[in-house]
């Protein structure tokens, strides 16, 4: 273990005791990504874990696989983490990202409209325009920043932790990372390769983690699951974070629930943001 001393020497000076689990390298075997359990996390295991973070440096995530019958629990086990191939999230302007990724989400959804709907330009961008309301092509900009009183986002992390982990079939990561944002870098984690490089996908969500206590708990092959300590308590304050959520994850609307608005809906109240790439 000498060959990765940083992961080695933090695991080695956790101040709780580890269940049976492996060390994940890169497909070379060159470089550490993170270590994982064999089995399901304990009870109460990651709660410990995210507490001692701020000393351990070590980052706990619930890690799910693609298909729970598949014995290489993709991609934790199968060789799909890929850290070179992500961008340094610091290098990007997070809003510029979404704007962009706004616009990207026009163009994209635009073509698959004409080619299933109609050749009429003018139906299309209405079509589009409804799905969107009630920003339609304009970008809103960014959401209210949330009032996040102090110790309620690592809070909120450890309740999702507990929930997840008590209904789901998730083993225990922890990654050398100052975040969950920065925890998917590190661990090379590609799930949304087909929307964003993750260097992108981290830099937004570690935004998010500023403006509104958001942390992430789960990541699956192409899912993520996030704790928010703060969430809008009306449909007018959820709009413009249903916006947000909109360009960082197309498919929240586009294959979920058809309009801006009913996505809206669904985050007024709830203290987990869910996320899938197709």
């Amino acid at each position: 273990m000498t060959e990765y001393p940083d992961l080695a020497a933090a695991l080695a000076a956790l101040p709780v005791d580890l269940p049976p689990g492996r060390l994940v390298t890169e497909e070379d075997g060159r470089e550490l990504l993170l270590w994982i359990s064999d089995d399901p996390a304990p009870a109460g295991l990651w709660r410990q874990l995210h507490r001692a973070h701020p000393q351990t440096g070590l980052w706990p995530l619930l890690l799910s696989p693609l298909d729970r019958t598949d014995d290489d629990y993709r991609p934790w086990l199968s060789g799909e983490l890929y850290p070179a191939e992500a961008s340094e999230p610091s290098r990007y302007d997070p809003q510029a990202l979404l704007r962009g990724w706004w616009r990207q989400v026009d163009e994209d959804e635009d073509e698959d409209v004409s080619e299933d709907v109609s050749e009429d330009v003018s139906e299309d961008a209405g079509i589009l325009d409804e799905a969107l309301a009630p920003y339609g092509r304009t970008w809103p900009g960014p959401a209210p920043t949330a009032t996040v009183p102090d110790g309620a986002a690592g809070t909120e992390a450890r309740e999702l932790a507990e929930v997840l982990g008590s209904v789901k079939d998730v083993r225990l990561g922890l990654v050398r990372a100052g975040s969950g944002a920065e925890a998917l870098t590190v661990c090379g984690w590609g799930g949304p390769a087909n929307h964003a490089d993750t260097g992108r996908i981290a830099a937004v969500l570690a935004d998010w983690e500023r403006r509104f206590g958001a942390q992430v708990v789960e990541v699956g092959f192409a899912t993520l699951e996030l704790s928010v300590p703060v969430p809008p308590a009306t449909l007018a304050e959820a709009l413009p974070l249903a916006a947000e959520h909109t360009a960082f994850c197309p498919d929240l609307v586009f294959q979920g629930t058809g309009t801006l608005t009913a996505y809206a809906e669904q985050l007024v109240g709830a203290h987990q943001w869910s996320f899938w790439w197709d």
